[in-house]
């Protein structure tokens, strides 16, 4: 690695005194598990005896909670539903003394839900065999976006670091981040993961972006058929067009790239195994290790870094998982003195 692993244990060991706002979609992740019981009479599908429902932050929640366990001080501004998902967010993250004045219960609108089933044999690794996505029927309407906007203002004055995650549900848009800019100024740094519409944030004053190759790809309407050589295209095409400081693109188990104004873009290969356990959630984890890295003074190129020794690890859990701050200085650590990762 090219940076200076002294340097990048100072930078994590100081995350505890960051704060970041974050402005996001908020979901809930929701595991059912079961074990195979038998195949079904009634249709070739398998029946599964039940055996533990757990709902977790999805989404912008889980950038929240990956903050959060990498000890930073974090004002989520959210709308949820009046429901029970979004009250079970509320409490997850009241337990967690989570400051969540800045979210907004959305009457008449559903929390966006994600329903993994997961199959498996006693003492066997469940393996997810179905997925039922439950998404609000209506937008979010004009006057709770507004509501959001003015949370968020109060918000990023306590804060140099703002983290936006746009799932497509309503809770971040561009007009509202070009808003936010207008009224912080240059100081504010503002990152953004946006799952669908990366393309409309231009000129909304954002400062750095993290989306994966496949986004890169359904922003320009183009394909990475050469690897390397068009992630490097497309990433200085987005560069250009967003008016970004830097840009991450995640390429899974070919690592990732970064890019910044004035410098060639920098490959930085896949920490640990290439072979992921599970990697749901694992952008929330880059975004959210990136902007702390930021607000701790880090450069684009230090946040990239411990961006991609988050990622490595968090992909080697199941589920919607997070890294902790002390799994970030283990795994610098042993890089540092060359023994293997001992999470």
């Amino acid at each position: 690695m090219t940076a200076d692993l002294t340097r990048l244990e100072e930078l994590v060991e100081s995350f505890t005194k960051q704060t970041v706002v974050v402005l996001a979609d908020f979901v809930a992740d929701r595991f059912v598990s079961g074990e195979i019981s038998r195949v079904s009479r009634e249709a070739p599908v398998l029946i599964l005896r039940h055996r533990e429902t757990e709902l977790l932050p999805g989404g912008g929640a889980n950038a929240t909670n990956n903050l959060i366990d990498l000890g930073a001080r974090v004002f989520p501004v959210a709308a949820i539903g009046d429901d029970e998902a979004g009250r079970a967010l509320t409490d997850y993250f009241r337990k967690k003394n989570v400051d969540v004045t800045g979210w907004v219960r959305a009457k008449g609108w559903s929390t966006p839900v994600k329903t993994r089933y997961l199959a498996g044999w006693t003492h066997t690794t469940r393996q997810q065999v179905l997925r039922v996505d439950r998404e609000p029927q209506t937008p979010l309407s004009a006057a709770i976006q507004k509501l959001l906007l003015k949370k968020a203002s109060q918000k990023i004055k306590r804060s140099s670091v703002l983290l936006a995650s746009d799932y497509g549900f309503g809770s971040v848009t561009a007009a509202s981040l070009k808003s936010l800019r207008r009224g912080a100024g240059t100081k504010l740094k503002i990152t953004l993961d946006s799952r669908y519409c990366l393309g409309d944030y231009r000129n909304s004053g954002i400062t750095a972006a993290t989306p994966n190759e496949s986004e890169l790809e359904s922003m320009h309407h183009a394909r990475v058929n050469n690897g390397a050589t068009d992630v490097e295209k497309l990433g200085q095409q987005t560069l250009k067009s967003l008016h970004l400081e830097a840009l991450i693109v995640t390429r899974g188990k070919d690592g990732m790239v970064i890019f910044e104004r004035n410098g060639k873009p920098k490959h930085i290969p896949v920490y640990g195994s290439d072979e992921a356990a599970d990697v749901t959630g694992a952008g929330d984890t880059v975004i959210a290790v990136f902007t702390l890295a930021l607000g701790a003074g880090a450069t684009y190129s230090e946040a990239a870094e411990l961006a991609n020794y988050a990622a490595g690890i968090v992909v080697m859990k199941r589920g919607t998982a997070t890294v902790r701050r002390e799994e970030l200085l283990a795994a610098l650590r042993n890089e540092a003195t060359g023994k293997n990762r001992t999470f």
